[in-house]
C-alpha cells in the first residue's frame, strides 16, 4: 500500500500545479497511513471480538467500521458534486481553518460528535463487517487515485457542513481523519476489559 503510495507521490511533478507537490504527497500520505491504520486495528479480531459492545448505547467495532465505510461515501458525494460546480473563490472567505487545523480537530476524540441517522451503523445498508470493510477498500482507493491525478481546483470550491466550511482538498484530510478518529475508537473498545479474549 506505501509502495503505492510513493509511485504516486514520484508522478506528482508532471501533473498541473493546482495543487502543490507538497499538498498531493500530504494528502496521499493522509489516506494511506489512515487506511492502513483501520486495517491494522481489525488484525486476528473474531466474529465475538468486532461484534462485542462496552455497552448498549455504545458502538461495537463492527459499527465503528460500517460508520466510516459510510462516512467515506457520504463525505466524498458532497466534495464530488462541489467540484462539479463552477470554481467560486469568492466562498473561500467562509474557511476559517489551516489544514492542520482540520486534521487536529476531527482527529480529537476529546469532545464527542452524534452522527446523522444516515450514518448511524444501524442504518447502513452494509450486513456484515467485512462487507463495509470491502467498500471502505474501495472507496479510499478511488480517493488516492483521484487526490494524485486530479488538475481540479481544489481548493476554491467549497463545501459547507454543519460545522463549518472547508476547501475540497480539507474535504480529503476530513475523510482520511475521519477514519483515524474511529480506529482511536476501535482501540478504545479492545482495551475495554470485558473486550473478548478469542
Amino acid at each position: 500500500m506505501f509502495l503505492c503510495a510513493a509511485f504516486l507521490v514520484s508522478s506528482f511533478t508532471s501533473m498541473s500545479p493546482t495543487l502543490t507537490d507538497k499538498e498531493r504527497k500530504d494528502a496521499v500520505e493522509q489516506l494511506s497511513k489512515t487506511e492502513q491504520g483501520v486495517f491494522n486495528s481489525l488484525k486476528g479480531l473474531s466474529d465475538a471480538q468486532l461484534n462485542f459492545k462496552p455497552a448498549p448505547d455504545r458502538w461495537s467495532i463492527s459499527d465503528c467500521v460500517k460508520h466510516i465505510a459510510i462516512t467515506e461515501m457520504f463525505l466524498w458525494k458532497m466534495t464530488d458534486s462541489a467540484l462539479k460546480l463552477p470554481a467560486d473563490a469568492a466562498k473561500r472567505s467562509a474557511v476559517k481553518a489551516t489544514d492542520d487545523q482540520v486534521l487536529q480537530m476531527v482527529e480529537s476524540r476529546a469532545q464527542k460528535v452524534k452522527t446523522f441517522p444516515p450514518l448511524e451503523p444501524q442504518n447502513t445498508s452494509f450486513k456484515s463487517c467485512p462487507d463495509a470493510l470491502s467498500s471502505f477498500y474501495d472507496s479510499r482507493k478511488m480517493l488516492t487515485d483521484f487526490v494524485a491525478t486530479t488538475s481540479d481546483d481544489m481548493r476554491d470550491h467549497v463545501v459547507t457542513l454543519a460545522f463549518g466550511s472547508f476547501d475540497s482538498y480539507q474535504m480529503i484530510l476530513f475523510i482520511a481523519a475521519h477514519s483515524n478518529r474511529h480506529t482511536q475508537q476501535i482501540e478504545e473498545v479492545k482495551a475495554d476489559p470485558n473486550f473478548p479474549k478469542n
